[in-house]
């Protein structure tokens, strides 16, 4: 098909298509060589531009003609080009920028979650705010010259989960001074193994870094977790920066600084209202304890921050908009390290892209229910019942907020009760060994007495004649668990379960065990039948959980008597 030219010409496709190599053909002898009479025109030695009055040849204005168009089309090529290698160049930039490390480098015991009826499973994601002074930068913003060299402490930890349909998340942060179990670590870059032990939870970073933090919020809450983040004071700094500022609100004046009793503090300055705070400002904002009157509030600063940081990006063209685009990929590259699963710049796109849809009404913001801890008044302990119910929502996949339809909160309020499948026993219950030990004991309450002794002798009663009670002292289950080591024994530890009223999610295989073994858990003191376990309802949430929604725009901080100004 011919394209029409100037002066009411056609060009040919050969026309148009030219020699993108031959830039000049008076120049090139490639192009001299495949010259044409038409090409050289009859006017060729005094035709061309200011040649004849008529403005030159036909020839003439052909080869300008083509001239042009093999100028343009060597541009385009050396611009595609050029682009395509530009862009290549950079994502490869982005992607070096990350840091990455294991996903986990400790003991630990959960499962993934199944997938619902549309194959689709949860997501979680454990973010954590390292307090590292390992750099002048960090240093600068942290203070502490002394802890200069000193491994990381986790002082934030949230874990961030996306329901399997999308269409909900939950955030539950746990306070650093949180007195929990941390198992066995080996340190993925010095190879240090580290025993288990039990102290508060910001000290697991420096036991094995992230992987490790991830294995303790495993154990903790039998929540499978995919992923971790870190990042330090330099990072929130650089991410600040790049979102241009969020709104935060105080309700009197605050200024977070040393007092004559209280030495430290962030430097946070404020007037009483809403402010935007971006960058240093940012930081002090999430660093904030002293002024807020505890470490939980500091939780629930770093939760409106965050619900306005979310507010703040879904109103902004962030994806349509190439600078501020480009600024936050260089800063969230910079500032992040990352489980290696997730470790190029196309799969974080994605997880902020999986964020990005959830409404901002489904967006739940809490802290981990807790109490404080009877062996040390200055760190608290998970809250037994209410803190256990809400991680049974996150391994069920209930949503934190009331705000789906009805459809999805009637399908919340089944997940745990779909029909249970069952293997059928290979054992006589009279011929089965049964261990049955006490983990009623936790971190508010002691062992309830010859617990195990009384379930054996109800398992005896039921036929398991073998079944006897274990001596090991010190284990803590929150839930009853029934373990089994190898595959034939499956239906033998389902059978079990089903004789004590034991849900059959809670039968589950575990290389720690050499048998069929009953773990009578503190959801269990007392009694020879399992209580039955209602299931957990969307929004079903503990009072003391401190629950934020992030469409609350009217959220704004008490200010500590002291710290006014």
């Amino acid at each position: 098909m011919a394209q029409q030219g100037g002066e009411g010409e056609e060009l040919t496709q050969s026309d148009v298509r030219g020699d993108a190599l031959a830039v000049d053909d008076t120049s090139s002898h490639a192009g001299r060589g495949r010259e044409t009479a038409d090409d050289r025109g009859e006017g060729g030695d005094g035709a061309g531009e200011g040649g004849a009055g008529d403005g030159g040849s036909k020839g003439d204005r052909r080869r300008r003609r083509r001239r042009v168009l093999r100028w343009s089309a060597t541009v385009l090529a050396v611009v595609i080009l050029g682009t395509a290698g530009a862009g290549y160049l950079y994502y490869q930039h982005l992607n070096d920028n990350i840091h990455k490390g294991r996903r986990s480098t400790g003991d630990s015991k959960a499962e993934r979650a199944k997938p619902n009826a549309a194959g689709q499973t949860p997501l979680n994601i454990l973010l954590i705010g390292s307090d590292s002074r390992n750099s002048d930068e960090n240093v600068k913003l942290g203070g502490s010259r002394a802890n200069r060299g000193n491994p990381p402490l986790g002082d934030v930890q949230m874990l961030i989960h996306l329901s399997a349909d999308r269409k909900s998340a939950a955030m539950v942060s746990i306070p650093r001074d949180t007195r929990v179990d941390i198992p066995k670590c080996t340190d993925p870059e010095s190879g240090k193994t580290y025993p288990a032990t039990n102290t508060i939870i910001n000290e697991s970073l420096a036991r094995g870094g992230a992987g490790c933090t991830l294995s303790t919020w495993e154990n903790l809450t039998g929540v499978y977790i995919d992923h971790w983040m870190t990042i330090d004071f330099a990072g929130v700094v650089d991410m600040a920066d790049a979102i241009g500022g969020v709104d935060v609100c105080v309700n009197q004046n605050v200024w977070d600084r040393p007092t004559a009793s209280v030495p430290g503090g962030s430097g946070l300055k404020l007037r009483a209202g809403t402010q935007k705070v971006v960058g240093k400002q940012a930081l002090q904002w999430l660093r904030t304890r002293h002024a807020w009157g505890s470490d939980l509030m500091r939780a629930r600063a770093q939760h409106m921050y965050l619900n306005s940081m979310i507010r703040t990006l879904k109103a902004q063209n962030v994806f349509t908009d190439t600078p501020r685009l480009t600024g936050l990929a260089e800063a969230a590259t910079r500032s992040l390290q990352v489980s290696e699963e997730i470790g190029t710049v196309k799969k974080l796109y994605d997880l902020a892209m999986e964020l990005k849809s959830v409404p901002t009404d489904r967006i739940t913001m809490t802290t981990m229910p807790n109490v404080k801890d009877p062996l040390d008044a200055n760190h608290v302990v998970p809250d037994g019942a209410n803190a256990e119910k809400m991680w049974q929502m996150l391994r069920d996949d209930v949503s934190f907020d009331k705000n789906g339809t009805d459809d999805a909160k009637e399908a919340d309020a089944t997940k745990t009760a779909q029909p249970e499948r069952s293997q059928a026993p290979t054992t006589a219950p009279d011929r089965l060994g049964v261990l049955v030990s006490n983990a009623t004991r936790t971190s508010t309450e002691a062992p309830v007495p010859g617990r195990a002794n009384t379930i054996a002798r109800a398992l005896g009663r039921q036929g398991y004649t073998r079944a006897q009670a274990d001596r090991t002292a010190g284990l803590s289950e929150d839930r009853t668990v029934v373990r089994y080591p190898s595959a034939d024994l499956k239906g033998d530890a389902e059978a079990v379960a089903r004789s004590l009223g034991i849900p059959l999610a809670s039968v589950k295989q575990s290389t720690d065990v050499s048998g069929v073994t009953v773990a009578v858990g503190a959801d269990w003191r007392t009694g020879t039948a399992y209580p039955k376990q209602s299931p957990p309802k969307a929004g079903d949430l503990p009072s003391n959980a401190d629950a934020l929604n992030g469409a609350d725009e009217g959220q704004c901080m008490d200010v500590y008597k002291p710290y006014q100004w």
